[in-house]
């Protein structure tokens, strides 16, 4: 088999221009969240104890972290295949985080932060960083799924070495930040 066929045979999207796509996707997802931040607080009966899904959050982002490193050193053995089904299993579980980081939010007010002196001031750079990276990676990591499963491989290689160190970046710091104001939960 030629090199063409075995791309052929590894293109999962066909040639087309997703931007649109994923612009509208990343104005939906960074604007669902940040009109969390202005609703009140939902004050009805909850089944189930809201508290546990800051924890459930942490082991989304530690799963996405996990999935990532072992794409990573997929495709550094040039092991696509494996690399896509981590990849996939990365998007899955920052969906999980997102949908249960958007039902936190809205079900209840956000955590302050209680600690102080230098640990406030680590925590608030990890806490801000993390979140303009997060805002910064969806439509990073959109393109980049988009021209991997297009086998659009150069294109796909230029933004996915900017796309990947922010993720791993984003996961890692949702892991430390949670680390950090569990006690305040």
């Amino acid at each position: 088999m030629s090199k063409r066929e075995q791309e052929r045979s590894l293109k999962l999207l066909p040639d087309k221009n997703y931007t649109p796509l994923i612009a509208i996707l990343t104005v939906v997802i960074v604007g669902l969240v940040t009109v969390l931040f202005f609703l009140p607080a939902y004050d009805g009966e909850l089944g189930f104890n809201v508290k546990l899904l800051p924890l459930l959050n942490a082991v989304f982002n530690c799963f996405t972290f996990i999935a990532l490193v072992v794409a990573l050193v997929a495709i550094i053995k040039k092991n696509i295949k494996l690399h896509r089904r981590f990849i996939g299993a990365a998007f899955v579980s920052t969906t999980l985080f997102l949908v249960s980081y958007v039902t936190y939010h809205y079900l209840t007010e956000s955590t302050k932060y209680g600690g102080e002196g230098a640990l406030k001031s680590i925590y608030f750079f990890v806490l801000i960083t993390h979140i303009l990276l997060a805002i910064v990676v969806v439509p990073l990591a959109l393109i980049s799924v988009a021209r991997g499963l297009s086998m659009q491989v150069e294109r796909h290689r230029k933004i996915a070495r900017w796309t990947m160190p922010i993720w791993l970046y984003v996961s890692f710091t949702g892991v430390v930040v949670y680390l950090m104001i569990s006690p305040y939960y």
